[in-house]
């Protein structure tokens, strides 16, 4: 092997577990000669928010052979060496404390990280191969490595440690590690292996209940986008996929892979041994697995021509995100339908309470799902206490756009052709082949040209309606067709203050004021401390203003303390009657 062809190499090991500290090396055996720049990704592709995941390199240095050489930043993501020979070695310390999906955490029981939270990369050697070696910590015993990135034949040992190889830079950061002692299951799919581990304390979890489950999501979904050949399209760039769930209290999020998922789950919404039905986040949990594994086709491979290739220094603006994020939420719940693991009933819950979410918001009317896929790393990311009243998301919108242009579909084609024959379409031109080498993405306007040829139905004008305006969407027409009513009710029997609340330590917090409510018309405001509602003391739970509010009408005016910052106020505010806003959806003749 020529020096020019040999891989860049990349160490890591986990040096400091109480501190959490990675060692990460990287050499690089022909350097440019008249100085290298190396950079660190700023942000992590599916999350798109500048997040700067240098600012985690506690320290950096710079070695050619034996010779240590200056090394200078020169901005917010990159260095440049000195002048140098190779091989150069670079040595850094990275602080892992991030428990999210997106970066790298390290404890006593666990390690985990993403590729862009660790990994520098060699200027002019973006596709150059990378091999990965990945060492145990010096104390801490019996730890296994689990990852989607394929290893080096015979240099892992049984554990999992070892070398591991990557095409290229790109493909190097998008097989995040975890490292430890979780629970694990295998299941094969379509004869595709598929590996789920949870990291966490997980009492008495129910493994088979949840590989029965998942496994009915994950072949439902190959075979959606490959009725012929039911093969996995991670098979391109790995032997097996990993779903990866970190279990905590609360926790909730995902991040999707070329061939490996990671999650984050509430320990209460996962199903235990002998505890009969699941617990009614299970669903949520089943859900997000369902959203994740979709994007394995649906912006993994079929992608904004924004995206090709992604740009890891700079925000990556796109309108298409309520396709490729929208239509994946769309697809999410509804797969779980049809793969069996929820009922008819449970899919309508779950759709009448994406419709209220967005029908609730006012920010629905002011921006449009294509300006919010393009202000994402600005606006979605950034969320403030006025975003009900400012935004619209283009996850819960752009399902719901995915769902008209679907009843659309149907329609015209007399149900001959549905929105599942455009996802097969745009895999078929734009997905199938990204890995071999022949990227194509979807340029800004060419949704519509595709669906015209999957199905021969013009929708030109509702897909620039429903996308760059801010009408609402004809649902309730669009579902008549299908023989389903659509309905609103009170959610609440109690007059209301239009607000969202929050617990928090100074008391029951307000969260957001809906703009033209009555708390709003009454003076109140977002981080508002609510003390006292018509003389009654408020504790810091929501569920005591409910309480008050229940011994009132809608019109009554009352005396509204709050502590708004150290300063104690009162409003008079007119309490509201609660409008018709939850949406209930039923079926009433055969569509």
């Amino acid at each position: 092997m020529n020096q020019a062809s040999k891989p860049i190499l990349y160490r890591l090991k986990p040096i400091d577990l109480a501190g959490h500290r990675f060692g990460v090396s990287m050499t690089i055996p022909e350097p440019r000669a008249q100085g290298q720049i190396l950079t660190m990704p700023a942000w992590i592709p599916g999350s798109y928010l500048i997040r700067d995941f240098s600012r985690h390199v506690e320290s950096i240095e710079a070695w050619s052979g034996r010779k240590r050489i200056a090394l200078t930043k020169i901005n917010n993501h990159s260095w440049r060496t000195a002048r140098c020979k190779g091989p150069l070695r670079i040595e850094l310390v990275v602080y892992a404390w991030d428990l999210s999906v997106r970066g790298a955490h390290l404890d006593e029981s666990h390690g985990f990280f993403n590729g862009t939270s660790v990994f520098l990369l060699a200027h002019g050697f973006e596709d150059r191969a990378c091999r990965l070696t990945i060492l145990p910590p010096d104390d801490m015993a019996g730890w296994n490595v689990f990852t989607s990135l394929p290893c080096v034949p015979g240099k892992t040992d049984r554990r999992g440690f070892g070398t591991y190889q990557a095409k290229d830079y790109d493909t190097l950061i998008d097989h995040p590690v975890e490292m430890g002692h979780p629970k694990r299951l295998h299941f094969k799919v379509c004869g595709s292996e598929h590996v789920m581990i949870f990291t966490g304390v997980t009492p008495n979890l129910d493994l088979d209940r949840i590989a029965q489950d998942v496994k009915k999501i994950c072949e439902t979904q190959i075979r959606f986008f490959e009725p012929q050949t039911a093969r996995a399209p991670f098979l391109d760039s790995a032997d097996h996929y990993l779903f990866m769930t970190m279990v905590t209290g609360d926790g909730y999020g995902g991040l999707e892979h070329r061939a490996s998922t990671a999650l984050m789950a509430a320990r209460k919404d996962l199903p235990t041994v002998g505890q009969g039905p699941a617990p009614e986040g299970y669903q949520t949990y089943l859900g997000l697995v369902s959203h994740e594994y979709f994007h394995t086709w649906n912006v993994k491979r079929i992608k904004p021509a924004a995206f090709v290739p992604y740009d890891l220094q700079r925000e990556n603006h796109s309108r298409l995100l309520w396709l490729f994020e929208g239509f994946t939420s769309y697809y999410d719940d509804l797969l779980l339908l049809r793969s069996g693991v929820i009922t008819q009933q449970d899919y309508f819950k779950a759709l009448s309470k994406q419709i209220t979410s967005v029908l609730s918001g006012p920010g629905r009317l002011k921006q449009s799902v294509a300006d919010s896929s393009f202000d994402a790393w600005t606006r979605y990311y950034k969320q403030d206490e006025n975003a009900p009243n400012a935004i619209v998301s283009y996850y819960a919108k752009g399902a719901l756009v995915a769902l008209a242009l679907d009843l659309t579909i149907r329609k015209r084609s007399q149900s001959r052709k549905s929105l599942d024959d455009v996802m097969r379409h745009l895999w078929n031109v734009y997905g199938r082949d990204f890995y071999q080498g022949h990227p194509k993405g979807l340029d800004e306007g060419g949704f519509a040209r595709a669906v015209a040829q999957a199905t021969g139905v013009d929708v030109q004008e509702e897909v620039a309606a429903w996308t760059e305006g801010t009408e609402d969407l004809p649902l309730e027409e669009l579902f008549a067709t299908q023989g389903i009513k659509m309905h609103w009710k009170a959610a609440k029997s109690h007059p209301v203050l239009d607000v969202k609340l929050k617990a928090g330590p100074e008391g029951c917090i307000i969260a957001s004021v809906i703009q033209g409510g009555a708390a709003h018309k009454g003076g109140l405001s977002a981080h508002d401390v609510m003390v006292a509602i018509g003389g009654l003391r408020i504790d810091d739970k929501p569920a005591s203003v409910d309480a008050v509010l229940a011994h009132h009408q809608a019109g009554e005016s009352l005396p509204i303390h709050v502590f708004r910052r150290d300063e104690l106020r009162c409003f008079d505010v007119t309490l509201a009657a609660p409008a018709a806003a939850e949406c209930h959806l039923e079926p009433v003749s055969a569509p």
